[in-house]
């Protein structure tokens, strides 16, 4: 091997680096562990709610070290924005996919038409598209263009006066039809960045939004996130985009000064009637405490925090609210943004609220916007009205969008519709005249509170300056825009995971890794000896590679990608388990060590890269088509094998090499597995009719079972909800279920895992949306379980709601509507109809003879097949989950990857013979190779069973199924490889008249030969 100083030194600094990276994920670890020990010693067990409190003290335990310097000058705001990102399985939260109605914008663009043709169109939309994949607008138009004489620039639909400037009457319906594409883009577009802006709210950390494709659905996906009702209610909620008059500083500066009074003797108050425990606690203190007095003396012995001290007693509300010194301006006053809630626990007291007179009882206090990176946040007042209702709403918005002055000033103009562009001329008249401001109010939130300079605007259109940056004045006109937007954006799929759940998850993951890991160490070491303890370094040194790319590349680990690795685990040890048996024959055929490590590398290379290459397209096959989890099982899959190939070949061959270059005999077995499968010779072809029938059978069997009984599609495939709920006691399915149906009509329940958890899934009211029919059935279900549940258990408790982390109840849900669920179908069904033509393809490329893809992709679907079979005759009978959903096709493509693996490996000895032995028969080249390769199959096979096992025995009961089909499809996949793909490419050449065999020699001459391997 050249380069070993190239190669060692980049091992190394990668290795650094990837430690580095995981460095991050430590330190945020050890903080926050440290914030969750203090909390407990803060907060007793014993007292009300002391979850919501412990949570309130690490919170507020981590805001007060989020930027002080752990190690190196690392902070914990820098270690939680670079860590490993656990995802919605090992945290909990939510995830959810909302539709925005494309139906309720073209509605809103046609300024509620009632024109019969533009509503029969829509009518028509709507109906197709339970049954369509076509995206909503496309089905709009292709049911206008069915209506004749219909057109789409009439006035009374997209020629109105608020689309003037673009549609106008002459306009055939193909040049409205891109206006109107990008109008409802646009729309799309606000609603994304409305939705962002409300998950800042949160206080999520490390969320994720994204929108999917053209199809108007945003991925929203909250890991960690509690109050999931909340969450649900303000995610599906239109804008409340407001105009509204505000008060100027000088309109409250003797309000401010009277509230700080007030609080300050609220404070002093407080202090008087907690001073006799003060007195008592100080007669009982000892030398200890005296010490404790002593270091907290030293500590604020600085003047600095002894005058901040004294004046958050005297000036309260000013010690957190500096106030605005411009008499007319519209911020009252900037305050931090960790003391936003104290501040306004002072304004809105009973009685400051009382110093209020005549109209200013109306008056809200509202922050700003903080700048990014800001650390301060903005005060305004607006002028509130009896009726609580702003003098201009957003839904007068025409369009908004960011432009350039002449002077290069960034400004954002917008336009209003006419019974909008009338009161926009009276509030700016007023404004003008008054020398005030207007606040532009989204969800509560000030955006911006412009002034009027150049008297009143007129005719709806208006600029807003300000000192923006272009991204901020972008992302205003996006708010502006969103405001005239009543489309509604339902939850057409989501999944929830209480934080219990996900613990136990986390635990059960990593307990299923190292157990796993442990396995594969020791066996490795048993079976090669001390060549298997390189391997094992080499297989730490690519676990450390694949966390630090993880972490890296900022990806989200998920327990499905936990499995991942751990299969990379049993798969990664395939590759050294190819060169030490290729070593093991050179050694054999005499050669010294040096030569035969050297060839074995050399003659694996080509199997290695062959396996890995195939197992990989359908790795990316699942990155493509898969969402959410299956992803990430698909990324640390295919950086597991990259890693792999890299530690394998270059890793181990670099400590084989330092190890024999003082000529020391290094033995690649021990005495125990020395002569096992030596020179073994199996005649696989001569057993193919029996391997044909008995495959036949499987494949018959399971094809009936599979139009007959059929499968048990998961919600993922025929929509509906499931959740799993865990009681303190065993229970009976069965008269769970039936108690349930007796609330919902239809329901089925499983016992999901242990005696005391189910699975129940239901379709009640599948086709319709909405948070009222998911809290609907979560009553129904919480009235239909009272006997079962523990005495004292809230709905709130039950439900996850309120950011319940309750032992008991509902644990985990997930909702699929039927329009979500049809596309889900529809993917995975390209996904495994793609792999197998990418996968024909390469090894027609690979191989150069169509029969070697034939066996390969007929093995492919025989062992699909057989593991539909097996979930179709189980199903409902073992004590875990078979459903078919998402992850269920990950285990297809990754058993598809796995026998072509196997398949390959085969496959590319036989080419090997045939190039060393080109008289030889195919039918002796064909039994010699896939025989010399039984030791590496049954090795490997072996090490990825037994790695799958540790997952399904210790990994948790969501991804048993997910395994079952892994472990399954093992078997059938290390089967098939040699009594499938290799008998029929021989059987296929032979019809075909296409033989790797001399025509010259005699048949005599090599069945004889035959016979005396």
């Amino acid at each position: 091997m050249h380069n070993k100083g190239l190669i060692r030194l980049f091992a190394i600094l990668f290795g650094l680096v990837c430690i580095y990276q995981l460095s991050y994920t430590y330190i945020a670890s050890q903080i926050e562990n440290n914030a969750e020990n203090f909390a407990q010693a803060e907060i007793s067990e014993n007292q009300k709610n002391y979850a919501d409190l412990r949570e309130e003290k690490v919170n507020a335990y981590l805001d007060s070290v989020k930027n002080e310097p752990y190690f190196i000058g690392i902070t914990y705001e820098d270690a939680k924005n670079k860590e490993l990102n656990k995802g919605l399985d090992l945290k909990g939260g939510i995830n959810v996919i909302l539709q925005i109605s494309v139906r309720d914008i073209l509605k809103n663009m046609a300024n509620g038409s009632d024109d019969p043709d533009f509503n029969k169109a829509l009518a028509e939309a709507s109906k197709k598209q339970k049954n369509s994949q076509d995206s909503y607008i496309n089905l709009f138009f292709e049911a206008f263009d069915n209506i004749k004489g219909a057109k789409l620039a009439s006035p009374n639909i997209f020629a109105n006066k608020d689309l003037s400037d673009e549609v106008n009457f002459n306009m055939t319906n193909e040049e409205v039809k891109p206006i109107i594409r990008r109008k409802i883009d646009e729309s799309i577009v606000s609603a994304f960045e409305v939705i962002r802006e409300r998950i800042d709210k949160f206080g999520v950390t490390q969320p994720n939004i994204q929108r999917l494709g053209e199809s108007g659905r945003i991925l929203v996906e909250l890991p960690g996130a509690k109050d999931i009702s909340r969450i649900q209610k303000l995610l599906q909620s239109t804008a409340q985009l407001e105009f509204w008059e505000v008060y100027q500083i000088g309109d409250l500066v003797n309000f401010f000064i009277e509230a700080d009074k007030i609080a300050a003797r609220n404070l002093a108050k407080q202090d008087s009637i907690s001073k006799p425990d003060a007195e008592k606690s100080e007669v009982q203190t000892d030398s200890t405490s005296n010490d404790q007095e002593l270091e907290d003396l030293l500590d604020s012995s600085e003047d600095g925090e002894t005058e901040e001290n004294q004046l958050s007693k005297t000036n309260p509300l000013f010690s957190k609210l500096q106030l605005s010194q411009n008499q007319q301006s519209a911020v009252l006053g900037v305050a931090k943004i960790s003391d936003t809630a104290i501040v306004s626990s002072y304004l809105k007291s009973e009685k400051a609220r009382n110093l209020l007179k005549n109209e200013k009882r109306f008056l809200e206090f509202k922050w700003g916007k903080p700048a990014k990176g800001s650390e301060v946040i903005e005060l305004y007042a607006i002028k509130g009205n009896r009726k609580d209702q702003p003098q201009l709403s957003g839904s007068v918005i025409v369009d908004a969008k960011q432009e350039f002055t002449q002077t290069g000033e960034v400004v954002v103009s917008m336009k209003m519709n006419g019974r909008g562009s009338q009161i926009w001329e009276e509030m700016t008249k007023k404004a003008y005249e008054n020398q005030t401001q207007i606040a532009i109010v989204l969800d509560n939130i000030v955006y911006s509170a412009p002034g009027v300079s150049n008297g009143p605007i007129s005719g709806g259109n208006s600029q807003i300056s300000g000192d923006f940056t272009v991204t901020e004045a972008k992302d205003l006109a996006n708010v502006l825009r969103a405001g005239k937007l009543p489309a509604s954006a339902d939850i057409i799929q989501s999944e929830i995971v209480g934080p219990s759940l996900g613990q136990e998850a986390i635990d059960s993951g990593i307990n299923s890794f190292l157990i796993a890991l442990i396995l594969v160490l020791l066996w490795m070491v048993f079976y090669y000896g001390k060549a298997g303890i390189y391997a094992d370094i080499a297989l730490v040194v690519n676990i450390i590679f694949i966390f630090g790319v993880l972490a890296g590349l900022k990806a989200v680990l998920t327990l499905p990608g936990i499995a991942g690795i751990v299969l990379t685990i049993g798969m990664s040890v395939d590759a050294n388990v190819l060169i030490f048996e290729r070593i093991k024959e050179e050694l054999a055929a005499g050669k010294a060590q040096y030569e035969a490590i050297k060839d074995g590398f050399k003659n694996a290379l080509s199997s290695i890269l062959d396996a890995n290459i195939t197992t990989g397209l359908t790795g990316l096959i699942l990155l493509l088509f898969g969402t959410g989890p299956i992803k990430g099982f698909a990324t640390t899959l295919l950086i597991g094998i990259l890693t792999s190939l890299f530690t394998a070949i270059f890793i181990t061959r670099l400590f084989l090499d330092s190890y024999g270059k003082n000529n020391k005999a290094l033995a690649f077995s021990t005495v125990a597995t020395k002569n096992f499968l030596k020179d073994v010779y199996v005649n696989f072809l001569s057993k193919r009719k029996v391997a044909y029938i008995i495959s036949g059978t499987l494949l018959l069997i399971s094809i009936f079972l599979l139009s007959t009984k059929g499968l048990n599609q998961g919600v993922d495939f025929v929509g509906g909800r499931t959740y799993t709920v865990r009681f303190d006691q065993s229970v009976n399915a069965n008269e769970l279920e039936s108690a349930l149906i007796e609330e919902l009509g239809s329901a089925d329940i499983k016992t999901f895992g242990s005696d005391n958890q189910v699975k129940v899934t239901t379709n009640y009211k599948v086709d319709q949306e909405g948070i009222e029919i998911d809290q609907e059935i979560v009553n129904k279900m919480y009235s239909a379980f009272q006997t079962y549940l523990p005495d004292g258990l809230t709905l709130d408790e039950f439900s996850l709601a309120e950011g319940s982390d309750s032992e008991y109840g509902i644990m985990s849900s997930m909702k699929v509507g039927p329009t979500i669920a049809d596309d889900i179908k529809e993917a995975s069904f390209y996904a495994i109809i793609g792999s197998l033509i990418i996968v024909f393809l390469y090894i027609l490329i690979r191989f150069r003879r169509w029969q070697f893809s034939v066996g390969a992709v007929v093995a492919v679907i025989h062992d699909t097949t057989i593991v539909l079979g097996i979930f179709s005759a189980l199903y409902g009978l073992m004590p875990f989950s078979l459903e078919i959903d998402q992850a269920f096709i990950a285990a297809i493509l990754t058993v598809i990857g796995y026998s072509l693996n196997d398949t390959v490996v085969v496959f590319d000895r036989i080419r090997e013979y045939y190039n060393i032995h080109p008289k030889w028969s195919l039918s002796k080249i064909i039994n010699i190779g896939a025989s010399s390769t039984l030791s590496r199959t049954l090795n490997t096979s072996f090490t990825t069973l037994v790695v799958l096992l540790a997952i399904f025995i210790f990994g948790g009961d969501s991804i048993r199924g997910f395994m079952f089909a892994l472990i399954v499809g093992v078997v059938v996949g290390t089967y098939s490889s040699v009594f499938i793909a290799t008998p029929i490419m021989f059987d296929t050449s032979s019809r075909t008249k296409i033989d790797l065999s001399d025509k010259n020699a005699k048949k005599e001459e090599e069945e004889g030969e035959e016979n005396k391997a």
